[in-house]
């Protein structure tokens, strides 16, 4: 159809991309966007950048790599793409496949006829049922208003206790927003650990010590029930189970919810996750009507299941998907990872893949591996710290997922992990990838492959680890064993688990003092990163130590107090 009428609900992420695309494959279509903003097709993961002062103007959020401003003049003259913002999709005629339409300064309403439709209508914050939120001095990061308002906020107040409820990823993006102007944040959060959705409990344990180090407060497993204000109106605490804790400024930021009111009045299929259902090809119940972006459940490509994972990234992909189908290619997106990165305060952190929690659920006989090591060769002066897991299935050794955490280059690895769970790697498979190395890069073998080497090790029987957490709990126990620490003298007195368990003995001297440790005992050996203490497990195995483990990650993912 040469003159096919493509009409877009939504005009951020995915619905500026299917218009894009359109026009590049359907040259002499007609591409109308429909949005209630009148800011269109901005970068909302900027904005906590730019409330850091790290992005100058607003207007960088929605300007191309070449300086243009992404605003209707732009859509018509650059792309042919009519845009109407400040405009509401009311409702929907599949039988006369029209839009209806609302101006929303005038409020007069019309119809707009398509041959094939998409919605792309987004998602909305949560609204937690907690008294106060219309409070003064309480915000949302969701939209570039919101983002304004909180920068302009805390330029003109001074402000000394901002909290923020939810650590999620609107959350941590929050306080790194808050860090970048070197207000050190209060983050309240139900669950027992910071990014429940996105790291497993040790990762996310390692990562709250971190951020404390550098003054972030977290108040896990509080339930807040209200916000509470003076006289004036103004948020003065957040009221939790466990207590008030002060606040002169509030963001909230518990998730959020698929957009899907229009296309539930239109009949459309919604599906198990609270999401529009659609098929392979980002179509809805109705051939007719796609949907895409934050409004859409998506398939774990590993599990099959539907899920719910909003994120830009899948939003961009899916608009070329859906572009290219209304133009009869016919092309399938295959499904998501929940592959999610973010960064708080200089540390990197990422995620791919199944949770071993996950894993574990699904029936999977699972085996892990956490390293610690450097991105790039120690002796580069750019060289930064990293803390990878890698979570397989034991019975084929196939990759299920990998998480890391680190001032070093984290998100490199979780990218080429995400490719190898994509393509169903096994742990051989990864190691046998012909990855790049110079010392400002990477290392010889590089940090993923050496953590995927860990789990050979652990599932060939050569490397017994315990966990921090076990180890933890084995102290507080008051279990008999010998802490084994093989780090130099020096090493030690920087940091050390004062107990009288821990007995010190250097890797170097190791081999020939081993008649001080006694055989008849369990011995865990530590060490700064793991890498020592999997050697000294080797040499005392070798030396007829039959009960010995080493501490995976060694103090680098240590969370607990030292003494």
């Amino acid at each position: 159809m040469a003159n096919k009428k493509v009409v877009i609900v939504g005009g951020v992420a995915a619905g500026p991309k299917v218009a894009a695309r359109v026009r590049r494959v359907l040259p002499n279509a007609e591409i109308t966007i429909i949005e209630r903003s009148k800011i269109i097709s901005y970068a909302g993961c900027g904005m906590p950048l730019f409330i850091a002062g790290r992005v100058n103007k607003l207007d960088e959020l929605v300007s191309t790599s070449y300086g243009a401003i992404r605003n209707e003049d732009f859509f018509l003259q650059e792309k042919g793409v009519i845009v109407l913002t400040g405009t509401e999709a009311v409702s929907i005629n599949r039988d006369k496949k029209q839009v209806i339409t609302k101006n929303l300064d005038t409020g007069a309403e019309s119809e707009l006829d398509y041959d094939k439709l998409v919605l792309a209508t987004g998602s909305t914050p949560i609204t937690p049922p907690i008294e106060g939120l219309n409070l003064k001095k309480v915000f949302r990061l969701y939209h570039p208003d919101d983002a304004v308002a909180i920068k302009e906020f805390i330029e003109k107040e001074n402000v000394d206790a901002p909290v923020i409820i939810g650590s999620g990823l609107i959350g941590m993006e929050s306080a790194e927003a808050f860090m970048g102007k070197m207000l050190f944040p209060t983050v309240v959060e139900l669950r027992d650990q910071i990014l429940p959705g996105i790291l497993d409990p040790e990762m996310s344990a390692t990562l709250k010590t971190k951020l404390e180090d550098m003054g972030m407060e977290f108040k896990l497993s509080h339930n807040v029930l209200k916000l509470e204000g003076d006289e004036e109106g103004n948020v003065i605490g957040v009221v939790t189970d466990q207590g008030t804790i002060d606040a002169d400024m509030v963001i909230v930021a518990v998730g959020v919810r698929p957009n899907v009111e229009l296309a539930r009045q239109a009949g459309l299929d919604i599906g198990e996750t609270g999401a529009i259902a659609v098929n392979e090809f980002m179509q809805t119940s109705d051939p007719d009507i796609y949907a895409a972006g934050d409004c859409v459940e998506n398939v774990n490509i590993i599990t099959g299941r539907k899920v719910y994972v909003p994120l830009a990234s899948t939003a961009n992909k899916q608009g070329r998907v859906v572009a290219d189908n209304i133009a009869g290619k016919k092309v399938s997106f295959k499904g998501i990872l929940g592959t999610s990165v973010l960064e708080v305060n200089g540390i990197n952190i990422g995620r791919t893949g199944l949770s071993e929690q996950q894993a574990r659920d699904l029936g999977y006989k699972v085996e892990t591996a956490i390293n610690a090591s450097h991105d790039r060769t120690h002796y580069h002066p750019k060289h930064g710290q990293v803390i990878l897991k890698i979570i397989s299935d034991a019975e084929t050794g196939r990759i299920l997922g990998a998480q890391g955490i680190g001032q070093g280059d984290v998100i490199k690895r979780i990218d080429v992990l995400a490719a190898a769970i994509t393509f169903k790697a096994t742990l051989e498979d990864f190691f046998n990838i012909d990855l790049g190395y110079a010392p400002p890069f990477s290392t010889p073998i590089d940090i993923a492959a050496h953590a995927s080497n860990i789990l050979r090790n652990k599932l060939e029987g050569l490397a017994d680890s315990i966990s921090a957490k076990e180890l933890q709990e084995k102290l507080e126990r008051g279990d008999d064993f010998v802490l084994l620490d093989v780090r130099t003298l020096q090493g030690y007195k920087s940091r050390h688990i004062e107990d009288k368990r821990v007995q010190l003995v250097p890797l170097h001297e190791l081999r020939n003092r081993l008649d001080e440790i006694p055989k008849d005992k369990e011995i865990v050996t530590i060490c700064a990163m793991g890498t020592r203490s999997y050697e000294a497990l080797r040499t005392l195995k070798g030396a007829g130590f039959n009960n010995v483990k080493y501490l995976e990650a060694g103090f680098e993912g240590w969370p607990y107090d030292y003494d």
